[in-house]
């Protein structure tokens, strides 16, 4: 049994034990191929509890600091994160999302799951942001499906101001999959947007937030 597994098979059962989680739409997820999982964003616990609960492997970005920390608590950060297929991003570079988005391609490519928040960053206010395209460039330039998740509850298992982590039920909803022409690396512009856009509408009927016209932005002590 890998490490990835061993480690998804643990936090499921914490999900399953403390948190009474409601999860539906899972015969959604398609069973062979790559395929990309676009979910909204409120807890920092969202990509854990995805890939715990998603019956296929799904590979999620991670802050590069969660791999270059020094000391023991950086080491055991590094191993954790690993085990449960995190890509490091060196967040606000430019050139470092470009590799980072190329990365997700080779990953899909190889049949295998990727998850991407269109909103960038997680929603403070539980509020759903306007998509910045990068889901959309990877579903067209790859043409797999997209599963939208709509995920309701997780902003309690960290409440604002802290740093822990306190059972709390939620919900978690995958819907039915998107499916895009595969146009390749270039394409128009307006097309990813298109896209994009299709994607987070999907997502805002999964979870049921008040929607926002304008992109999320990091606060001033996460940059």
């Amino acid at each position: 049994m890998s490490i990835y597994t061993m480690t998804r098979s643990s936090i499921r059962g914490i999900i399953h034990g403390v948190c009474r989680a409601e999860v539906t739409g899972l015969e959604n997820v398609p069973m062979e191929g790559g395929f990309i999982v676009a979910s909204n964003h409120l807890s920092f616990f969202d990509s854990l509890i995805i890939q715990a609960l998603t019956p296929r492997d799904v590979a999620f970005f991670a802050k590069a600091e969660y791999f270059t920390t020094p000391g023991l608590k950086g080491k055991m950060m590094k191993t954790f994160f690993e085990s449960v297929g995190s890509i490091p991003v060196q967040r606000g570079e430019q050139a470092a999302s470009v590799a980072a988005l190329d990365s997700l391609v080779e990953i899909i490519e190889g049949g295998s799951g990727i998850g991407i928040y269109p909103e960038g960053t997680r929603s403070r206010d539980g509020k759903l942001y306007r998509g910045r395209t990068g889901v959309g460039w990877l579903a067209l330039t790859t043409g797999v499906p997209v599963v939208p998740v709509g995920l309701i509850g997780t902003e309690k298992l960290q409440p604002a101001g802290s740093k822990g982590f306190k059972p709390a039920k939620f919900q978690i909803h995958y819907g039915e999959p998107l499916y895009f022409d595969q146009l390749g690396r270039k394409h128009p512009l307006p097309q990813r947007r298109q896209a994009t856009d299709r994607i987070v509408d999907a997502i805002a009927e999964l979870s049921g937030q008040e929607r926002v016209d304008s992109y999320n932005q990091l606060p001033p002590d996460a940059k």
